[in-house]
């Protein structure tokens, strides 16, 4: 009886476990629009479905963004499981050049929704593509994403992120923040938030691609990051896919994308 009992404790405590999981995948999509193929747009939903909540950056403000991502996830509802997704408006950028919109999509039978998802408008005036907040909620516990796709490198990102150390002050602890920061996770910029608690999934990981491999050596720049708060989140896994290797060369994985999607499991503590 004893034996019987510790067994079933022991389910009880694995099922528990995985019910207090989600995953996310965090992907800048190269001029996501009607540039990309019924076959690419296919092949996108392939790679972003194992996870529970996708967040696209790059996704075109004009004619052809927002229909490539319904794209996806009608691609995505053929599958196994019942996906939801939203839009955001175009960022209040400086020039209609830069102007994007982001994405999240997900799977509606592990993830509810209880808020309306915003860009965020506090430093709308400091920022060029202000992040897009959404709020997700996993059993009990709430949490807001903040998608972000900063200036290029030689715009000096860091003249934007600095202002990310606030969000937890206005916002709350359970944040997460992911994207295309275009700098690594070793930049001082980011020393504000690691004090506050945050840590990058993705130490030191390079997500971009080259324009060719040299040596088997396909990847460029450490520049896409998802940061968590340790005291709320625990990573499980964290793999940034290479989708690429499906390809014949990196010409043809680049008409998908030239970033890699980043795929984080997480445990919630």
């Amino acid at each position: 009886m004893r034996l019987v009992l510790s067994f079933l404790c022991f389910v009880v405590a694995v099922s528990f476990s995985f019910a207090q999981q989600f995953s996310v995948i965090s992907w800048n999509i190269a001029n996501l629009g009607k540039s990309k193929s019924e076959t690419t747009l296919e092949k996108i939903a392939d790679i972003i479905a194992p996870a529970d909540i996708i967040c696209l950056q790059e996704v075109v403000a004009g004619y052809g963004g927002a229909q490539a991502v319904a794209k996806i996830v009608a691609h995505l509802n053929r599958k196994n499981n019942v996906w939801d997704y939203s839009i955001s408006d175009p960022t209040l950028s400086s020039t209609p050049h830069t102007r994007e919109r982001y994405a999240y999509i997900w799977k509606r039978n592990k993830i509810k929704i209880k808020r309306k998802f915003e860009l965020e408008s506090i430093y709308k005036n400091q920022i060029e593509r202000e992040p897009y907040i959404g709020s997700f909620t996993i059993k009990n516990s709430e949490f807001k994403i903040f998608s972000f796709h900063a200036v290029p490198k030689k715009s000096t990102p860091e003249k934007e992120i600095k202002y990310f150390k606030e969000y937890s002050r206005l916002y709350g602890d359970q944040l997460i923040f992911l994207g295309d920061f275009n700098v690594t996770n070793t930049n001082s910029v980011f020393n504000p938030i690691y004090k506050q608690g945050f840590k990058d999934a993705f130490p030191n990981q390079k997500t971009t691609l080259k324009q060719n491999c040299v040596n088997n050596n396909c990847l460029a720049n450490a520049y896409d990051h998802v940061f968590y708060p340790t005291s709320k989140l625990k990573v499980i896994k964290a793999e940034a896919i290479p989708f690429y290797t499906d390809f014949n060369d990196l010409k043809q994985a680049r008409k998908v994308s030239d970033h890699l999607p980043l795929y984080v499991l997480f445990q919630i503590l």
